[in-house]
C-alpha cells in the first residue's frame, strides 16, 4: 500500500438515488480519487433494515453500481463492492456489539428515532443496530476519513468510540476514523419544503429530482419548488431557505458561484430564475444519463466482481487480526 490515506464511503441501495446524495456525496468522492485510496460500497445490508422488496433490491444494487460509475467513480482507482458480498462485514458487527458497544449508545442515536418514530418497540433490531455495521464497514479498512451528511455524523463518532475502546482493550487494532463534510451543498432540502433534508425515500415525488428522472419532468418539478416571500434572489438559509436551496442546486449543477449568481439575478424575478434552473438541472441530468446508459449490467458484474476481491482480502486481514485478539483464532 501507498502512504495515502484511506477513505470508506457507500450509498444504500434502496429509494430514487437523487441529486441531494450526487451533490453531497458521489460528485465529491470523484474528485477525493486522486488524494486517497478509495473503497466505496453499495451498503445492501443497511438498506433491509427496512423492508424491501427482494427484485426492486436486486434491480437498485446494479443502478447504484452504475451510478457510481457514471459519475466517474474509476475501479481503477477506486474499490467499488457490493458490502454483502463480504461476510467480515456481519462478523466485525457482532465482535463489536460484544466489545465495543454499550445500550446506552444506541440509546443516543437520533437517526432510529426518526426513522423509528413512534413505532420504536415493534422497529426491527437491525434498524437499532445499524450504526455498529456502519462502525464495521469503516473499521474493516483502516479508513482514516469518512465523507459524511451531516445526519451521518453521530454514526462516525460511535465509529471512533469503539475503535478507542477497542484498542485500550487489546492495543492499536483499529484506526481512529474522521467525518469530513462538504460544507456547501452537503445538505440539499426538499423542493417543498426547505426545512426538510431531500430524502430518495420521500413518498412525494415532487419533493425531489431523481438521477433518472425524466427530464421534462424535472423541469416541472424546479417550476413547482417552493420560494420564499418577497422577489428578490439573495443567498440567506435563515430568511430565505427556499431560493438559498434552488441556488445551492444551481451552482452544484452548473458549476457557479453563488455570490456571482446573485449579482447576475439583481433585478430579476424568480420565475426567470427558476427557468433557467430548470435547464441547467435538464442539461446535468441528459449529459449523466448518457453515461449511465452507456453503462451495461455485464460491466457492472465486472466491476462488482472484481472489487469484491480487493475488498475481501483487505477486510480477511483485519478481521483475522482482530480475532486472533479477542482469542476466537
Amino acid at each position: 500500500m501507498d502512504n495515502k490515506k484511506t477513505l470508506f464511503s457507500g450509498v444504500q441501495p434502496s429509494g430514487r438515488f437523487n441529486i441531494a446524495g450526487y451533490i453531497g456525496a458521489v460528485s465529491q468522492w470523484v474528485k477525493m480519487q486522486e488524494k486517497y485510496n478509495c473503497i466505496f460500497s453499495i451498503v445492501d445490508y443497511h438498506a433491509i433494515t427496512i423492508k424491501q422488496d427482494p427484485q426492486v433490491l436486486k434491480r437498485q444494487i446494479k443502478e447504484v453500481a452504475k451510478i457510481y460509475l457514471a459519475a466517474g467513480i474509476d475501479p481503477k482507482k477506486s474499490i467499488i463492492f457490493q458490502q454483502s458480498a463480504i461476510s467480515a462485514h456481519t462478523e466485525l458487527t457482532w465482535i463489536l456489539n460484544c466489545y465495543g458497544v454499550r445500550m446506552s449508545d444506541l440509546n443516543k442515536m437520533t437517526q432510529f428515532k426518526d426513522k423509528a418514530g413512534k413505532n420504536q418497540e415493534s422497529a426491527s433490531v437491525g434498524l437499532f443496530d445499524y450504526p455498529v455495521l456502519m462502525a464495521a464497514d469503516i473499521l474493516l479498512y483502516n479508513t482514516n476519513l469518512v465523507p459524511v451528511g451531516e445526519d451521518q455524523k453521530q454514526h462516525v463518532e460511535l465509529a471512533r468510540d469503539i475503535a478507542k475502546r477497542i484498542n485500550f482493550q487489546f492495543g492499536d487494532l483499529f484506526v481512529v476514523p474522521q467525518a469530513i463534510i462538504k460544507e456547501e451543498g452537503a445538505r440539499i432540502m426538499s423542493l417543498l419544503n426547505p426545512k426538510n433534508k431531500m430524502s430518495k425515500s420521500d413518498t412525494n415525488q415532487n419533493n425531489s429530482i431523481a438521477l433518472l428522472d425524466d427530464i421534462d419532468l424535472a423541469k416541472k418539478k424546479i417550476m413547482k419548488a417552493v420560494t420564499d416571500s418577497g422577489s428578490e434572489i439573495v443567498y440567506d438559509k435563515e430568511e430565505k431557505p427556499a431560493i438559498a436551496n434552488l441556488l445551492t442546486i444551481y451552482a452544484q449543477l452548473g458549476n457557479r458561484e453563488i455570490p456571482r449568481l446573485v449579482k447576475d439575478y439583481q433585478g430579476k424575478g424568480y420565475s426567470d430564475f427558476k427557468k433557467d434552473l430548470a435547464e441547467v438541472v435538464a442539461k446535468f441530468l441528459s449529459d449523466f444519463q448518457t453515461k449511465y446508459n452507456k453503462i451495461s449490467d455485464k460491466e457492472v458484474e465486472d466491476v462488482l466482481n472484481e472489487g469484491a476481491k480487493r475488498a475481501e482480502k483487505l477486510a480477511k486481514y483485519k478481521l483475522d487480526e482482530i480475532k486472533n485478539a479477542i482469542g476466537v483464532k
